[in-house]
This record gives C-alpha cells, sequence and structure tokens, in this order.
C-alpha cells in the first residue's frame, strides 16, 4: 500500500538542518505536550505522528533515507510552471506568487531569525528558470511583499 509522504521536519516543525540536539529537544517539548495522559492537550494521532517523526530524524540512517524521499517529494510537490499553459502569462505569475510566498512563509515559520531563500532554491522548488521568476520577484519587492 502506497503511503502519503508525510513531511517530518514538519510535523515537528524543524528546518531540515536542525541538528539531533534540536530534533531531542523539540520532540521531548511535542511529546509532553501531545501525551495522551496529558488531560489538557493529549492527542493520540498527534502523540503518534510526533514519535515516527523523531524516530526517523533521530537517526542518522533512517535520517539519511527520508532526506532523499523528503528532496525529491519537495520538489515535485512545489512545481508550478507547466509548460504546456505557458501562453497565459497572468496565470503562471499568479502561481508562481503564490508560490514564492508560500515557500517565504514556510522558511521564515521554521526560521524565524532568518527565513531568506536563494534564486537557485526558488528555481529548484517551484520548477521553473530564473528567467521566469525575475518578473514575480521585482513586482513582490515592488509592493513590499518580500
Amino acid at each position: 500500500m502506497n503511503h502519503p509522504f508525510v513531511d517530518y521536519y514538519e510535523v515537528l516543525q524543524l528546518s531540515p538542518t536542525a541538528s539531533i540536539d534540536t530534533v531531542e529537544r523539540v520532540y521531548r517539548l511535542l511529546a509532553k505536550r501531545f501525551h495522551p495522559d496529558n488531560a489538557e492537550t493529549g492527542d493520540v494521532d498527534k502523540f503518534t505522528e510526533v514519535r515516527q517523526a523523531y524516530e526517523v530524524l533521530s537517526d542518522p540512517t533512517l535520517r539519511a533515507e527520508y532526506d532523499v524521499k523528503y528532496d525529491d517529494n519537495r520538489s515535485t510537490m512545489w512545481k508550478i510552471f507547466d509548460q504546456s499553459s505557458a501562453h497565459d502569462g497572468r496565470e503562471n505569475d499568479r502561481r508562481i506568487f503564490h508560490g514564492i510566498l508560500s515557500l517565504l512563509y514556510i522558511a521564515r515559520r521554521r526560521q524565524p531569525e532568518d527565513g531568506r531563500l536563494g534564486t537557485v532554491y526558488l528555481e529548484k522548488m517551484l520548477g521553473c528558470p530564473q528567467q521566469h521568476l525575475d518578473f514575480p520577484l521585482w513586482y513582490l519587492r515592488q509592493k513590499g511583499l518580500v
């Protein structure tokens, strides 16, 4: 059976570059919050999900295997530029605007002090070449959104 991909970094609200120590600290905090014995915030499903994320991300071998799948999934998930619809420039711009803002939101949420993203990363994640990002980035800067 093919299970949907679960973003364990999102489950633990961590950056993919988080250290093992950080993974453990965040896990302990979330496990305490969602443990079924916690009368106020206990949640069996969420606790199980947090535990699974910790088991994978705290083991260097499992984490390395997971990171390969994670990178593949993120590249596929964010590909928004479809060559077959290239004639509709405004619709593509709208999708690219949304994609850029979504990626920046996620980056800032994971690293509140420094949520910057480079153009190469945006190209990879959005699946579109730099020349298709130039105008949307300029526009978002002009509007003060980035």
